[in-house]
């Protein structure tokens, strides 16, 4: 794995990244580490991106898990999809390091995957693609979406898919879809950095970054919240799913040519 740069320009770059990526989140509900994973990793390792966004991530979840009404019904629900999300990440990062790909050697494929990943999302947002409700196959879809959520994320440090499409086929109300995000995303963040640490990615110098990266991302956070009320949300949504997808298509470009 190659050292992370701490340069004026490399660190001028990070808080930039995660002012946009605080923004964005609040502009949206959601894509702090699409955003910042995706842009990070123009200059490293995904890898080391994810293990950046662990600390404002969870701060900004956190927030949003707890901006609503009381979270323990939510939690009983979909607690075997956490269950889910937590085997997955553990499982893929256990997987990825015995074949090798948590090495400086296969640092372009992990890219290129991540470009794919989220050109799927965007594709999905931009489709408007709706999952039919599970019903009663929830009790086994909630864990087999959340496996598959961790399995994606501990390549790509990405927590969208497939969970985002899943919970929006539950029918749940707004403030809950926002705090099951919020709870989803909780989890995958502290599921995915035991696993860097476990990895021995979650290096020291990243740990302090990742705490100094809060005031940048909370700030991106609060405009995007001033923003959201000033103008349309659907435009800056499309907006938002183009520049992802023109995003992950530059990373699958390079990183699978």
């Amino acid at each position: 794995m190659p050292p992370l740069a701490t340069d004026p320009s490399s660190l001028a770059f990070m808080a930039f990244v995660f002012v946009l990526a605080g923004f964005v989140k609040g502009m949206v509900g959601l894509g702090l580490p699409i955003v910042g994973i995706g842009l990070l990793s123009l200059v490293m390792v995904p890898q080391q991106a994810a293990a950046l966004l662990v600390v404002p991530s969870m701060v900004t979840n956190i927030w949003q898990l707890l901006a609503g009404p009381d979270v323990r019904p939510l939690i009983r629900r979909l607690g075997p999809m956490m269950a889910g999300i937590l085997a997955g990440t553990w499982g893929g990062l256990w997987a990825l390091g015995r074949l090798g790909w948590l090495t400086p050697a296969a640092a372009t494929r992990a890219e290129g995957a991540l470009g794919l990943a989220l050109m799927l999302y965007a594709a999905l947002g931009l489709l408007r693609v709706q999952i039919p409700p599970p019903g009663r196959a929830e009790r086994w879809a909630g864990p087999a979406a959340g496996m598959a959520t961790g399995a994606v994320s501990s390549l790509t440090g990405v927590f969208a898919i497939p969970a985002v499409p899943y919970l929006a086929s539950l029918g749940l109300g707004k403030d809950e879809l926002i705090q099951a995000l919020g709870l989803t995303f909780t989890v995958s963040t502290v599921a995915l950095a035991a696993g860097l640490a476990a990895s021995g990615l979650f290096a020291p110098e990243a740990a302090g970054l990742s705490v100094v990266a809060v005031l940048p991302a909370v700030g991106g956070l609060l405009a995007g919240g001033w923003l959201r009320g000033q103008v349309r949300p659907g435009t800056f949504r499309l907006c938002f799913l183009v520049g992802v997808a023109a995003l992950g298509l530059h990373l699958a470009v390079r990183g699978l040519a």
